[in-house]
């Protein structure tokens, strides 16, 4: 018999740490997250406590853990929305139903109890959590930022009366065969006549310390209308840095600023570390640190993490320059290809961005939502 109960102790945070490691050991396509990351989520400091609401549910079969699942109440986005929504993610179940169903059930009743009206996910914190659920692209090796799951997962959820709400789309882009220097010219001109610049010559922490607050306060202005995006709160902004602190290399860094020295656009990449972290259960021992640091030295591959310009600066050549960029990288032959991670499939002016790259549509994820009543 199944038994579905709330995490509170520290062997069932165990357990919900652990169960998707088991789930998927030997998998050559999952990727775990940071171990310690996750288990920062069930500390009571943790930052997102201070916008949000969350629990934490576990199936049991007998002493087995067959099922996981985090509800989540974004007062920001609900407010943002005007929405009375839950969010679930990390949801994670072997092929069974009725596993799936009292899952989603707990998920159901927390949201009731807070007065909401709708589920929707997979969907973290925020935009820069793990998001969507792997639809399409089963025999690719997941990235670092984003979530792999099985092909039955999407049966589970929309037996539970979960809709399609979005999908995004990922691509594998590779270098184009020519640079065109007339664009290169043009850019260039352009740039120059809106007193434009790409920064060069620092240190990837030289760049964090004079242009993070401008690269985040950019992303919540460009973004801020994308699908179910929110603010990122200050101790988020500190969090992220220190996250992404030690992948992060200026080589891979693209900030452009005006005049005055404010971030107008922004290209960010990171050096692929999935293949050094497969078989680490997601724990920084010594000879993964090895592995990751040889991943981050000499990559093979990069993830886009995201490309952002100010509205304002939009004809003034920006995309152009960081496109431009993004070329050259994977044109000096060091790079094989770069991974876009999540694309909304409706965003076009993104999307049509990597028509001048030669590319392959790998993978989709989608967002479900479901109306709930008493």
């Amino acid at each position: 018999m199944y038994q579905l109960v709330e995490v509170t102790t520290k062997k069932q945070i165990r357990d919900f740490i652990q169960f998707p490691l088991n789930l998927y050991k030997g998998n050559p396509y999952f990727v775990p997250p940071l171990y310690a990351d996750e288990k920062k989520l069930f500390s009571k400091k943790d930052y997102h406590l201070k916008t949000n609401d969350t629990c934490f549910y576990l199936v049991y079969d007998g002493k087995n853990v067959v099922g996981r699942i985090q509800a989540i109440l974004s007062y920001p986005s609900n407010e943002r929305r005007k929405q009375n929504r839950v969010r679930f993610t990390r949801f994670d179940s072997i092929d069974n139903q009725e596993v799936a169903h009292l899952l989603f059930e707990a998920v159901k009743d927390f949201a009731l109890k807070k007065g909401m009206n709708e589920l929707c996910g997979p969907l973290g914190y925020s935009d820069l959590d793990r998001e969507g659920l792997l639809i399409e692209g089963f025999d690719e090796l997941s990235t670092f930022e984003e979530q792999y799951n099985y092909p039955y997962y999407q049966k589970l959820i929309e037996n539970e009366g979960f809709v399609k709400e979005v999908d995004w789309v990922e691509r594998k882009i590779f270098a184009p065969k020519e640079i065109d220097s007339k664009i290169e010219k043009v850019t260039d001109i352009m740039m120059k006549r809106s007193k434009l610049h790409v920064v060069r010559g620092l240190s990837s922490k030289q760049i964090i310390k004079r242009y993070s607050a401008g690269f985040f306060d950019l992303i919540d202005k460009e973004y801020k209308d994308l699908y179910m995006t929110v603010a990122f709160s200050k101790e988020e902004r500190e969090e992220l840095i220190k996250t992404f602190n030690l992948i992060l290399s200026a080589r891979w860094i693209r900030i452009i600023v005006d005049e005055n020295d404010k971030v107008v656009g922004v290209g960010l990449c990171f050096p692929s570390i999935g293949k050094a972290l497969q078989k680490s259960g997601g724990r920084l021992t010594p000879l993964t640190m090895i592995k990751l640091l040889h991943s981050i030295r000499c990559p093979k591959i990069l993830d886009l993490g995201l490309i952002a310009i100010d509205k304002e600066h939009q004809g003034s050549g920006v995309a152009w320059a960081i496109l431009l960029e993004l070329m050259k990288m994977l044109k000096n032959g060091e790079i094989e290809h770069c991974e876009t991670n999540l694309n909304l499939e409706d965003n076009n002016g993104i999307i049509n961005n990597w028509h001048r790259f030669d590319t392959v549509l790998h993978k989709r994820r989608r967002a479900f939502m479901k109306k709930i009543s008493e």
